[in-house]
């Protein structure tokens, strides 16, 4: 194998189709899949599972993808630390995957600081539910991901930053809404509109009603988070997030911290301990420590 089959086998994992990947890397159809099929012919295994959808990878085809990562990243950094004349500054590309609550608090100030204080480093942000970043983080497809978690799993590392705790958008009808905080029981029966019921945040909420014995009544799933702010922000409805959104520069959102309970969960920086951690990669990860220690009261900090 070289340099160039792994690069298109990388193109075509994340793509999840070879016609896909071939217009991106500007290969034939054909010519990529005699590639694959010669790989699998070396390796004596099967890398793709082909279907009418697209492929995906085997286990031994994630495995591969994974070391193929490794090297072309540092193929890049030798590339650029070459031709930049030595290592001044770290280079090389880092993809972070950020839940979409944590996008929208950390995702500007992390892109600002990486380009005044590392220049080198070319960041990628991945956008997606927590569950769906822990599959691509244990797949090497993440250099990191900052996911609501606190104890490390097989081959990922968990590095504590804070804890989040809830706040309860609109429902200005609802207690005192000059007040910064609402009381949890006075939410009992009303609308709102949450996250799937496959989602963390959910889950979280659902268990707080429960042990309240309160009513929890969820007019609209909504896997969007503009969206459900948006909703709160017409009055009929309320929604449940993180505190920190509150302080988002513009925000007009009525937004009041729950309590009596408290509602929080502890979020990590994760990494896979498998994958080589490149100067690119720490230098990101202490700018998100930095981030989570800078960004506020809303966040018990601990890291």
């Amino acid at each position: 194998m070289d340099v160039r089959q792994l690069r298109n086998f990388v193109g075509v994992v994340d793509t999840g189709s070879l016609s896909r990947a071939a217009v991106v890397l500007s290969v034939s159809q054909p010519s990529l899949s005699q590639q694959i099929a010669a790989m699998e012919a070396e390796l004596g295994v099967a890398l793709l599972v082909r279907s009418p959808s697209g492929v995906r990878p085997t286990e031994a085809g994630v495995t591969l993808y994974g070391h193929a990562r490794a090297v072309l990243r540092q193929m890049q950094e030798m590339r650029a630390e070459i031709k930049g004349g030595g290592p001044a500054g770290a280079k090389g590309h880092v993809i972070v995957g950020l839940p979409t609550s944590m996008a929208a608090i950390m995702a500007v100030p992390l892109v600002e600081r990486l380009a005044e204080s590392q220049p080198g480093v070319r960041l990628q942000l991945l956008e997606s539910f927590s569950g769906h970043m822990v599959e691509l983080l244990a797949n090497g497809r993440l250099d990191m991901a900052v996911l609501f978690r606190e104890t490390e799993g097989t081959g990922i590392s968990v590095t504590p930053l804070f804890t989040e705790y809830l706040s309860v958008y609109g429902a200005a009808h609802v207690g005192n809404p000059q007040s910064s905080t609402c009381r949890l029981s006075m939410l009992s029966g009303v609308p709102l509109v949450l996250p799937g019921r496959s989602n963390g945040l959910r889950m979280l909420i659902e268990r707080a009603f429960a042990q309240a014995r309160l009513e929890l009544n969820v007019v609209a799933d909504l896997d969007s988070l503009p969206a459900m702010l948006e909703l709160a922000r017409h009055g009929n409805v309320a929604t449940v997030n993180t505190a920190a959104l509150a302080r988002l520069p513009g925000n007009t959102l009525l937004a009041r911290r729950l309590v009596d309970p408290h509602i929080c969960r502890p979020v990590s920086l994760c990494r896979q301990t498998t994958m080589p951690q490149t100067a690119a990669s720490l230098v990101t990860g202490e700018i998100i420590r930095s981030l989570a220690r800078e960004l506020g009261p809303s966040w018990d900090k601990v890291a």
